[in-house]
């Protein structure tokens, strides 16, 4: 059984910074990818950021050049360096991990962290 333990949200003003991070209880090394999603009240789950394994990231077109998606080995941990927050970022963020069976994925997903961005 995989668990993922998001932290690291908070409430901050437009234009501020945080770091969401993501406590695997696994070797993040292992996972085929590694990612953040986030949903808003009354909106679908969105991803925001995705590593695969070899260390390519993916952004979306939402978020792209203000967040990075990163991982420590050392600490099993995966981050996500929020940038120029707008109160359009605001959402619950969920730490996402997925094995590679065959050919489908098997999700692994956090509690969710509460980011709220003030204008």
């Amino acid at each position: 059984q995989v668990h993922l333990v998001e932290s690291g949200g908070d409430l901050v003003q437009a234009g501020g910074s945080l770091t969401l991070s993501c406590a695997a209880s696994r070797n993040i090394f292992t996972f085929a990818v590694v990612a953040w999603y986030r949903q808003a009240p009354g909106q679908e789950r969105e991803s925001v950021a995705t590593m695969v394994a070899s260390g390519m990231t993916t952004y979306a077109d939402s978020v792209k050049g203000r967040f990075a998606i990163s991982r420590d080995g050392a600490k099993n941990t995966v981050y996500l360096r929020m940038n120029s927050l707008k109160p359009e970022d605001t959402a619950v963020y969920y730490c996402n991990a997925r094995d590679l069976r065959n050919t489908n994925y098997v999700h692994y997903w956090g509690q969710g962290t509460q980011v709220t961005v003030s204008s």
